[in-house]
C-alpha cells in the first residue's frame, strides 16, 4: 500500500515520441544549409552558353570567383526571397530579370499555384464536383465494374490535369458505403479513389504542381512532351483499373479473400448508399462545363502546336498562343470569378473563397520558392556548372535510353527525401535538365521521368496526408494497403522505367 501511494505521487514517465519524418520545409532547409557549406569546398566554374541559353558541352572552365563570408551569409539569408524574385548576385556574371526582361524567379509559378488553388476551391464550393461524382455513382450503382472504372477515370483526370490529391479525401464518405453495398470491401473503395487519382498524377499531362513546376525549373514550356505523357496516361490508367477490378471481382465472389474483412457497422453503412442524391442544378451543370472548358483551353494555350503537328515554324501557326504561367494564372483567377457568379455564391462568398483558396495553397507555393532559393545559392557560388561538369563525361558516354531509365530511378529516392512533389521538382530540375542536354535527351523527358517517380512514391509514402488520410477515412491499415498495392507498384515501376527509357531514346 505504501509503495502504491509513493508511486502515485511520482510523475509518470514521459512517453517517447515516435519518429516522424521531417516536413518538406525542414528537408529543404537542411538541403539549403548543406549546399551552402559545400560551396566553400566545391571549386567554382562555368559553362559557355549557346544562343538558346543552355550550356555548351565541353565548354566548362574553372573560375577564380571568391565571395566574402559576409556575401555568402547574405546569400543564405536571402535565399527564399531571391528564390521568389530571381535576383541573384550580378557580380558573378548573372544577368538579373531587370536586365533581361524575363522572370527567372519562382514568382510566376507561385502566383499560378495560388490561382489554381482559388479556381479549385471555388469549383468545390459550388458543390458541382461533389454532386457530379455522386450522380455518376448513382447512375452506375447497379453495375459495380463499370462504376469502379468510371470513378477511377474521373479521379485520374483530376490527377493528370490539376494534381488532384487532398481534394479526394472528401469522397470517401460517398465511395465507401457505395462499394460496401455492392458487395466489395473497403480496400476497393480506397483503391478506387487513391489509386485512380495518384496514377493520374503519375502520368500528369498538364498538372501545374508537378509538370508545371518541373517544366518551369527545366526552362521549357509545360506543353513540351505532352503527347508522350498522354500516351503514358492512356496506358497506365487502364492497367491500374484492371488491377483494382481484378481484386474487386475476387472479393465479391469470395469475401474471405478480402485483405481487410468486414467491420462492425459496415452493413448499416452500406444501406446509406441506397439514399437518393439530389439532382444536379442547372448552375452546377454550367459550373462543370466551365471547369472542363478552362482545362481544355489551358491545354490548347500551352501546347507547342508547331512541334506537335510537325510544322516548320511556329510563325505559321498564328493561332498558337504559347502561354506561360503569368497568362495561365490570370486565366484561372478570371474563371474562378466566373464560376462563383454562375454558381450563385454571392459577392461575400466569392471573396471569402478567393482568400481561402489562395491560403490553402500558399504552402505549396512557398515550397517551390524555398527550393528555388537553393538554386540561387548554387548559382551565386558558381558551383552548379561544376556539379554538371563532374557528371558530363559519364552522361555523354551513356546511351539515351539508359540515361532516361537512370534519371527515373534516381528520382525515386529523391521523392522520398522531399515529400512535396513541387519542392522535388524545383530542387532537382536545375541539375537534371542541363544534364539531359549533355546526354542528347529532350528536357521534357527529364520532367516526365521526375513526375513518374514522384507519382509512384506518392502511392505509398507514409508522410503523405493523402495516403494516410485516405487510409484513415477508409479504415484500412497501412500494412494491409501495402500488401494490396505492392504488386501494382512493381508493375508500374517496370512500365515507367520502360517508358522513360524509350522516350529518352527516341527524343
Amino acid at each position: 500500500m505504501t509503495a502504491e501511494v509513493r508511486g502515485s505521487s511520482e510523475r509518470p514517465p514521459e512517453k517517447t515520441e515516435k519518429f516522424r519524418f521531417p516536413s518538406a520545409y525542414t528537408v529543404l532547409f537542411g538541403v539549403a544549409v548543406g549546399v551552402w557549406l559545400l560551396a566553400f569546398i566545391i571549386p567554382t566554374g562555368t559553362y559557355r552558353v549557346g544562343p538558346d541559353g543552355r550550356p555548351i558541352p565541353g565548354s566548362y572552365e574553372r573560375t577564380d570567383t571568391t565571395l566574402s563570408l559576409g556575401d555568402r551569409l547574405m546569400d543564405l539569408f536571402l535565399a527564399p526571397v531571391n528564390g521568389l524574385y530571381g535576383v541573384e548576385n550580378t557580380e558573378t556574371g548573372w544577368i538579373g530579370p531587370e536586365e533581361s526582361g524575363e522572370l527567372f524567379g519562382a514568382a510566376g509559378v507561385f502566383l499560378f499555384v495560388l490561382a489554381i488553388g482559388v479556381f479549385i476551391t471555388m469549383a468545390m464550393r459550388t458543390g458541382a464536383i461533389d454532386n457530379g461524382i455522386a450522380r455518376v455513382t448513382q447512375r452506375l450503382g447497379g453495375r459495380g465494374t463499370a462504376l469502379i472504372a468510371a470513378l477511377m477515370v474521373l479521379f485520374s483526370i483530376g490527377g493528370t490535369t490539376e494534381g488532384m490529391a487532398e481534394e479526394t479525401l472528401g469522397f470517401y464518405a460517398l465511395v465507401v458505403p457505395l462499394m460496401l453495398s455492392l458487395g466489395y470491401d473497403r480496400m476497393v473503395a480506397l483503391a478506387t479513389v487513391l489509386v485512380g487519382a495518384t496514377v493520374g498524377v503519375l502520368a500528369s499531362t498538364v498538372n501545374p504542381f508537378a509538370t508545371g513546376v518541373a517544366s518551369d525549373a527545366a526552362d521549357i514550356s509545360i506543353g513540351d512532351g505532352i503527347a508522350y505523357r498522354f500516351l503514358m496516361y492512356v496506358v497506365l490508367v487502364p492497367v491500374a483499373i484492371w488491377y483494382v477490378l481484378r481484386y474487386a471481382k475476387r472479393v465479391k465472389l469470395d469475401p474471405s479473400t478480402s485483405l481487410v474483412g468486414r467491420l462492425e457497422g459496415d452493413d448499416a453503412l452500406a444501406s446509406r448508399a441506397t439514399e437518393r442524391t439530389p439532382a444536379m442544378t442547372t448552375r452546377q451543370k454550367a459550373v462543370l462545363a466551365v471547369v472542363a472548358f478552362t482545362f481544355l483551353f489551358m491545354i490548347f494555350a500551352i501546347v507547342p502546336w508547331a512541334q506537335v503537328l510537325g510544322g516548320p515554324d511556329a510563325a505559321n501557326y498564328t493561332w498558337q498562343l504559347d502561354w506561360s504561367f503569368a497568362e495561365l494564372a490570370a486565366l484561372f483567377l478570371l474563371m474562378a470569378v466566373v464560376i462563383g457568379l454562375i454558381g450563385g455564391l454571392g459577392e461575400k462568398t466569392i471573396t471569402d473563397t478567393f482568400t481561402k483558396g489562395a491560403g490553402d495553397f500558399v504552402s505549396v507555393g512557398l515550397i517551390v520558392v524555398f527550393a528555388r532559393g537553393i538554386t540561387v545559392i548554387m548559382n551565386n557560388s558558381e558551383i552548379t556548372d561544376t556539379i554538371l561538369h563532374s557528371m558530363e563525361t559519364v552522361v555523354s558516354t551513356t546511351s539515351s535510353g539508359l540515361f532516361g531509365a537512370l534519371v527515373y530511378l534516381l528520382n525515386i529516392p529523391l521523392a522520398f527525401l522531399v515529400p512535396s512533389s513541387s519542392g522535388h521538382a524545383a530542387l532537382a530540375m536545375p541539375i537534371l535538365a542541363p544534364l539531359s542536354d549533355f546526354a542528347g535527351v529532350d528536357r521534357a523527358m527529364v520532367v516526365t521521368a521526375y513526375q513518374s517517380a514522384s507519382g509512384i512514391v506518392n502511392l505509398i509514402t507514409p508522410t503523405s496526408a493523402v495516403v494516410m488520410g485516405g487510409l484513415a477515412a477508409a479504415k484500412v491499415r497501412y500494412d494491409q494497403y501495402l500488401r494490396f498495392v505492392g504488386p501494382l507498384l512493381l508493375i508500374l515501376l517496370v512500365l515507367c522505367t520502360g517508358f522513360t527509357a524509350l522516350g529518352a531514346a527516341i527524343s
